[in-house]
């Protein structure tokens, strides 16, 4: 029996603009999300509201899907 993937919205500050690494205490993460459609809705929102913060960044990743005996 397999289950499907989750989808997760992380992200945050960089402390410069190759985004390497974030600024302590400020990564965020949301989910998860059964579907990448959902997730897409709330990066949007995140993105949104941090759009004025040049070194705000925040990416879709995908669990991948578990095998459950």
């Amino acid at each position: 029996m397999s289950h499907g993937s989750n989808f997760w919205v992380i992200g945050g500050e960089f402390g410069s603009m190759n985004f390497h690494k974030l600024v302590e205490g400020s990564a965020q993460v949301q989910g998860p999300f059964k579907t990448r459609k959902q997730a897409e809705e709330a990066w949007k929102t995140v993105s949104e509201e941090n759009r004025h913060r040049a070194g705000v960044r925040f990416s879709i990743v995908e669990e991948p899907s578990r095998q459950v005996a």
